[in-house]
């Protein structure tokens, strides 16, 4: 019996899988701010970071067209898990719920419309960023050496887009935005030259693996 091979490549199925969920979980896990020896981030960077790898990835694997699309779709979770948690914070908590609970849940899950705004704005522009500049690098070189060096610069190129737009949208005009945009970035330009080479490379050899095996 011929084999076919499947309508959508594994590495892509997987990846946008995996790709949706760290779009839905970045919201939530920004509400901690973590302290990585003398820097200071909010945790949603880790995520962020999963998502610029995801993106490289699959640029790098399908084409900067369906990466692209990918960091478009990522609006779909984005906004439907957005509208949930508005949903859920509004209705009547259970007179039985754990009163901490009550308290603590619309902080940690809600966002004020101004934050949700520059949310969606920093997340399109710097992620269609990232997979713009990561696919012109590899046009310039055009060698599989240096993916992790491209994966690298568009990863920092965007962090800091996104920082500058996210923390101008969200707290210009409310608190002074310069020290506090400055701390994130230095965290997020470290971060990604620390994680992103290895990440990048990984993620690639493993979709060119099941790939094969398709």
């Amino acid at each position: 019996m011929d084999q076919t091979s499947p309508a959508i490549p594994r590495s892509l199925f997987l990846y946008a899988i995996f790709y949706g969920g760290m779009v839905c979980i970045a919201g939530v896990l920004g509400v901690k701010q973590v302290s990585l020896g003398p820097l200071a981030v909010e945790a949603g960077v880790f995520a962020f970071l999963l998502l610029v790898v995801m993106s490289s990835a699959v640029a790098e694997l399908h084409g900067q067209a369906t990466a692209t699309l990918l960091v478009r779709l990522g609006f779909v979770p984005l906004l439907i898990a957005t509208a949930l948690i508005q949903f859920v914070i509004a209705l009547p908590n259970d007179p039985d719920m754990y009163p901490p609970a009550i308290e603590a849940f619309p902080i940690v899950v809600g966002s004020s419309a101004r934050l949700m705004i520059a949310g969606f704005i920093s997340y399109g522009t710097s992620q269609t960023l990232n997979v713009l500049v990561f696919d012109r690098l590899r046009r310039g070189t055009g060698a599989s050496r240096t993916l992790w060096l491209r994966g690298m610069i568009a990863s920092v190129i965007s962090q800091i887009v996104d920082t500058i737009l996210f923390i101008t949208i969200a707290f210009y005009g409310d608190r002074p935005i310069l020290a506090l945009m400055g701390g994130q970035m230095l965290t997020k330009v470290v971060l990604s030259i620390m994680l992103v080479p290895v990440l990048i490379t990984g993620f690639v050899g493993f979709g060119r693996w099941i790939d094969r095996r398709a």
